[in-house]
């Protein structure tokens, strides 16, 4: 595993969980896109890091807590797929558990591109890995 890149998206993890949008975007390259558009719900689309913020804003804010914890994490050049367990509370106690995924692209040491996904193989295949890839339950 790239332990350099894998150690990013942890930091980046680690600061959207202490709603520091600035330290998880530190680790984003100008000309990066977050694709939001396999996503379900009124926020879909592919954002550039200067929509990066609203969209941050926007989403955590229709919450009363957010929480992250990485499942899996698999390295495979410059790509890191992750799978999470994401902790939702809304504003009227309500709770939701989702377990989505996601695919970080690196470019010199930055990320310029992360994909949403909604199911973990979506994710490995788009990183050109399977479930049948030893590293793939990592």
């Amino acid at each position: 595993m790239s332990q350099e890149n894998v150690e990013i998206v942890r930091a980046v993890v680690d600061a959207f969980n202490r709603g520091d949008w600035e330290a998880a975007l530190e680790h984003m390259a100008p000309d990066f896109e977050f694709d939001f558009s396999r996503a379900v719900g009124p926020l879909r689309g592919v954002f550039k890091l200067d929509q990066a913020r609203a969209f941050l804003d926007e989403f955590f804010g229709l919450w009363e807590a957010v929480r992250f914890e990485v499942d899996k994490l698999v390295e495979a050049g410059e790509q890191v797929a992750v799978s999470s367990i994401n902790y939702h509370r809304g504003r009227d106690g309500i709770e939701v558990t989702v377990r989505p995924s996601g695919v970080f692209t690196f470019g010199d040491g930055r990320i310029v591109h992360y994909c949403f996904y909604q199911e973990w193989a979506e994710a490995l295949e788009a990183a050109g890995l399977s479930e049948q890839d030893p590293h793939a339950d990592s």
